[in-house]
């Protein structure tokens, strides 16, 4: 990375106009742990400076200051601009970005030989937790029936989930293929059960977000420590989380 470790991380913020970027914006003016050095919309900004961080659009992406790590929440369309300016400067990468293409993942994978990425579907602490836990039990549990079922506000346009698609993308790396359940009703910030199902008994893991600022916390705190690493791909539980040590019987 080109920084000291002693330094906090510069943070760029691309997607700064929607309603993760606002919220990034106002959560991380809180933090002592980065700095955030610029914020990219799609749109040319009315204000060239808020609160002492420039604004860009996204035309003038080439023109932002020096930085450490991009956040990225924009669209598909601009995930390759920023991922290139990404491995051009020699920064990292933490992307929420959905509606990606295999192109667009062909591009995450390449950049990864040279840059430090992480792109996930949720970016809460318990969801990181949960996915840990479902590859754990489909690994203990490869018989049983796994279903997912996931419940979300009106407006939501995908089903299932990208975070309910993700817990079951883990699930089927110990060989358990889950069936899916999506539930689209009120403002439901999002709910995600995992059930396990033998004869005669249940488990099930869930987790519910009651508030959206859990993401642009989780994404920040990723930003903050993905900034210090080498390149690679990296998931979110690897930078939240401690190792698990196994501990003989």
């Amino acid at each position: 990375m080109n920084r000291s470790s002693a330094a906090r991380p510069r943070v760029l913020i691309h997607g700064a106009s929607g309603r993760m970027g606002q919220a990034l914006l106002r959560l991380a003016s809180g933090r002592d742990d980065l700095d955030i050095v610029a914020a990219v919309s799609r749109s040319q900004p009315a204000q060239r400076v808020v609160e002492g961080v420039p604004y860009f659009a996204v035309a003038e992406l080439h023109g932002v200051p020096a930085f450490d790590v991009a956040i990225d929440f924009s669209l598909p369309q601009g995930f390759g601009a920023i991922l290139a300016l990404c491995v051009e400067r020699g920064a990292g990468l933490v992307s929420g970005t959905t509606g990606l293409e295999p192109p667009h993942r062909e591009a995450l994978d390449a950049a990864s030989q040279r840059i430090a990425v992480l792109w996930a579907s949720n970016f809460s602490l318990g969801v990181a937790v949960l996915s840990e836990l479902v590859e754990r039990a489909a690994a203990a549990l490869p018989r049983w029936d796994c279903n997912i079922i996931e419940s979300h506000h009106v407006h939501k346009q995908d089903a299932p989930s990208g975070t309910a698609l993700a817990l079951g993308a883990r699930a089927e790396q110990s060989g358990v293929e889950p069936r899916y359940a999506a539930l689209r009703a009120g403002d439901i910030v999002g709910e995600h059960t995992v059930q396990f199902t033998g004869l005669g008994e249940r488990i099930e893991l869930i987790h519910r977000a009651t508030n959206r600022d859990i993401f642009a916390r989780g994404a920040l705190h990723a930003a903050s420590r993905l900034a210090a690493r080498s390149a690679g791909a990296y998931r979110l539980s690897e930078l939240f989380l401690p190792p698990v040590e196994s501990k003989a019987l």
